[in-house]
């Protein structure tokens, strides 16, 4: 039992450190891909513009 009482807080530090970094790793990765989505828009936004002749242009 005393090696159990050794290496308990150990390990309890270690799964504490291990769920930290993974929900940091998800956080960057969902706001990785937010950021992607938002520049497809933001791109498609302004490249709609640009494709669609004005139809001011042909009076």
């Amino acid at each position: 039992m005393e090696y159990v009482a050794v290496l308990l807080p150990s390990i309890v530090v270690g799964l504490l450190f291990w769920f930290a970094m993974k929900s940091i790793f998800n956080a960057d990765k969902a706001e990785r891909q937010a950021e992607a989505q938002a520049q497809a828009e933001a791109e498609s936004r302004t490249a709609a513009p640009a494709d669609r002749p004005d139809p001011e242009s042909n009076r």
